[in-house]
């Protein structure tokens, strides 16, 4: 009987919000792609409309919406020994986060990052990884999962990518379910690197960029003869959707922001829009997301379906205040929101 529901593993950081009135966003199109870019002044003196702190990262803000829905949370990240490994310790000691597994080392310096964020909602990531880029194999505590049913791993980056392959190879000999939200350092590599991850993860969790970097399709955009956007999934979603699936017993999830999220188990596609939400800040979405879809499976014996409305409803909760680590509702509150919005519903493709 496993003693852990859950163990994550990720970055933790301290977080600052920026937002200003002058800035810009800027979209570019071509036949093949579009992109949006924030933009400020060249050489000038910008105000800020406003500014605050909190704790971040995705193994920090995962664990803590874990044990807010009721998991046995323990978490695994490493810190420095600074003000800001010290705001996180002192944000934390208000959950019920098991921190047996964390590393503090002084010689290196706590994950930092500064969040600019649009008058859209949307934000641009400047990120200080620090300590969260030199987690080593020794660092890990394996006893802890060994005990757990299920292993989330959130984006490990930089040095801390090479503990990967041993991560999930221990958890797949140890019968300890995997749940894979996958990071650029190990999307940069290219889709054979990552499949060997992949092949024994059972659920799959990646945005649209970062599902289009692992597996080398582009979505294309509309043009005058094909109107892809009138169809509920893209083709190339599709594709992508099918490319990541490697073994029989995956659910493969894409998310593609304001349009909803994916999923695919082999035999039917999945489509959940967002539910309805005033967006303040998008940061922590994808891991309010991907963490709710792995614990609601749980909740509702295996619906997908079903698992991602719940997964848009906490996600949708967390984009409509300040802080990716703010905002997370437990079962109850979900379900009481579904209840009360008869209309939202997930439709199979």
């Amino acid at each position: 009987m496993s003693e852990i529901d859950v163990v994550t593993i990720g970055s933790a950081t301290m977080d600052v919000f920026v937002e200003s009135d002058e800035a810009n966003i800027v979209s570019v199109c071509s036949k093949n792609k579009s992109s949006d870019f924030m933009s400020y002044p060249y050489g000038s003196k910008i105000d800020m409309t406003s500014f605050a702190t909190n704790i971040g990262g995705g193994g920090l803000n995962t664990a803590i919406n874990l044990a807010n829905l009721g998991l046995k949370t323990s978490a695994i990240f490493k810190v420095g020994d600074d003000i800001y490994s010290a705001g996180i310790f002192d944000a934390l000691r208000k959950t019920r986060v098991d921190l047996t597994g964390v590393v503090q080392n002084k010689d290196v310096s706590t994950g930092f990052s500064i969040i600019l964020v649009s008058f859209q909602g949307d934000r641009t990531v400047l990120a200080h990884r620090g300590a969260n880029s030199l987690i080593n194999i020794d660092d890990i505590n394996f006893d802890l999962i060994k005990k757990a049913r299920l292993l989330y791993i959130a984006p490990l980056n930089g040095e801390s990518n090479k503990v990967l392959e041993p991560l999930v190879k221990f958890a797949h000999e140890h019968g300890v379910k995997v749940c894979f939200n996958a990071g650029t350092t190990s999307l940069k590599k290219g889709f054979e690197h990552i499949k060997k991850l992949l092949e024994v993860a059972n659920i799959v969790v990646m945005n649209r960029e970062e599902a289009s970097m692992c597996s080398g399709i582009v979505v294309r955009p509309d043009t005058k003869t094909e109107k892809f956007s009138q169809e509920l999934i893209h083709p190339d979603i599709k594709k992508m959707l099918e490319k990541l699936k490697v073994q029989e017993y995956q659910v493969i999830v894409i998310t593609d922001g304001s349009k909803g999220a994916y999923a695919y188990d082999g035999m039917k596609y999945y489509y959940c829009p967002t539910f309805p939400s005033p967006v303040v800040s998008t940061l922590g979405a994808g891991d309010a997301f991907a963490s709710t879809f792995c614990a609601a499976l749980g909740r509702t014996k295996l619906n997908i379906g079903k698992a991602l409305m719940y997964a848009s409803v906490n996600s949708a909760a967390v984009v409509s205040v300040f802080g990716a680590s703010e905002g997370f509702l437990n079962f109850e509150q979900i379900e009481a929101k579904l209840e009360a919005s008869p209309e939202y519903t997930f439709t199979l493709v």
